[in-house]
């Protein structure tokens, strides 16, 4: 038997099971199994773990690198708000391309292979940066696959326009649609129309929702409503929802088994999220963090995912969904193996959940989309933030990151 690469000596799974060569053949894993008894080219990795390709869902590539763009001494979401949409008055779609291509480059490099990228839609920027995210994900379709969730960052309902510009960025090609309910004064009528194009087109929906400190007022429970009457479970994301830390244990449970209920997934973004909330504390400065991994054991679907990258609602990042698992871990309070596998099922297989990905995971017939960590297990690998070493897309290498050397004197 031959494939066209073997790696041998792989970690897949959380305890001490035996290590497992993963055989490869016209892009797919065609054999998992001790001792692989086969030919092929092969790649010895002596017990590190192999995950399935990361899955970032929640970015935003057309507003990432715009720092020395914008001037933000307040650091709150709205100054950010107000910046970006000043700067959007000037995008081109070169400009778009330019910066997105760095971001993306910058995903590939640590790993990430699907994604799902919001776009922002709306009179001023018209489809300028839809188009060049098109023309993107075309030219890196080797490496990652991309989906375009269009949204309106700067409201529907009270934007006059707006919604022409949604209408006809899904007929150009948008995956998903996307809202910011908080938006318009009107945030359960955005929610509405959202669902009603989401109907129209038969696609899925993702919202930047809840966002805040104050749990008086909370849209999740419209959401949820809606999309039992739309029958959309499994086909609903809510990012941020950072009110969602402020509330009681009760109330959170509540939330939790509405969710599940319903079929509503939850993105916590917990760079973007620490970086925006709290900023009117003078002490004991609240995280503004929702504890998703609460989440996971009443059955609700979650991912944590990067959000901005170096602009002025995050103005860092390197991409890494790893480094954004630890940082969560951190803020959580996540400590235990258990737990911090969680959380990289967070930025793996709970992700490809959300974005209804059906042919993820390191198992045979499935796509060769791989990564090999430098680390011999899931907790570790969060801990430790494990450097990606090299990955594969569809059986092809897109990416190698050598392990660091250390030259010791003679």
């Amino acid at each position: 038997m031959a494939f066209d690469i073997i790696l041998r000596g792989a970690r897949l799974d959380r305890g001490d099971g035996p290590l497992l060569d993963i055989g490869i053949r016209d892009g797919r894993i065609a054999a998992l199994e001790p001792a692989l008894q086969a030919d092929g080219p092969e790649e010895r990795l002596d017990g590190r773990l192999v995950v399935p390709g990361f899955v970032e869902t929640h970015i935003h590539l057309d507003k990432s690198c715009l720092l020395g763009r914008c001037q933000c001494h307040e650091g709150t979401l709205d100054e950010a708000i107000a910046a970006v949409a000043e700067a959007k008055r000037n995008f081109t779609e070169e400009d778009v391309y330019a910066r997105a291509e760095r971001t993306l480059a910058k995903s590939i490099l640590q790993g990430t292979m699907r994604m799902r990228t919001h776009c922002e839609v709306d009179p001023r920027i018209g489809l300028t940066s839809l188009k060049a995210l098109t023309r993107l994900r075309q030219d890196y379709a080797w490496a990652i696959d991309v989906q375009i969730c269009v949204f309106p960052q700067e409201g529907l309902l009270d934007d006059p326009g707006c919604e022409d510009v949604m209408v006809a960025a899904l007929e150009s090609g948008g995956d998903v649609v996307g809202g910011a309910p908080y938006m318009d004064k009107d945030s359960h009528g955005q929610i509405a129309r959202i669902f009603e194009l989401a109907k129209r087109y038969e696609i899925d929906i993702d919202f930047h929702l809840d966002f805040g400190l104050d749990p008086t007022h909370l849209d999740v429970e419209e959401v949820c409503r809606l999309t039992d009457q739309y029958g959309w479970g499994g086909r609903v994301a809510v990012g941020h929802v950072t009110k969602f830390s402020s509330v009681s244990p009760d109330k959170f449970a509540e939330i939790a088994a509405r969710l599940a209920r319903s079929g509503v997934a939850v993105t916590v973004l917990p760079s973007t999220d620490l970086f925006l909330t709290g900023r009117d504390h003078d002490r004991d400065v609240p995280r503004g963090v929702t504890p998703a991994h609460k989440f996971l054991g009443s059955g609700v679907t979650c991912s944590l995912s990067t959000n901005n990258v170096l602009n002025p609602f995050t103005p860092f990042g390197d991409c890494s969904l790893i480094r954004m698992a630890n940082l969560y871990a951190n803020i959580a309070q996540v400590g235990t193996p258990a737990g911090m596998a969680d959380c990289l099922d967070m930025v793996t297989s709970q992700s490809a959940r959300l974005l209804n990905l059906f042919d993820y995971g390191v198992a045979p017939g499935n796509p060769a989309d791989l990564v090999v960590l430098d680390c011999d297990g899931p907790s570790n690998a969060v801990a430790e933030i494990a450097q990606p070493l090299f990955g594969l897309k569809a059986g092809e290498r897109t990416f190698t990151r050598p392990a660091p050397t250390m030259h010791r004197p003679r």
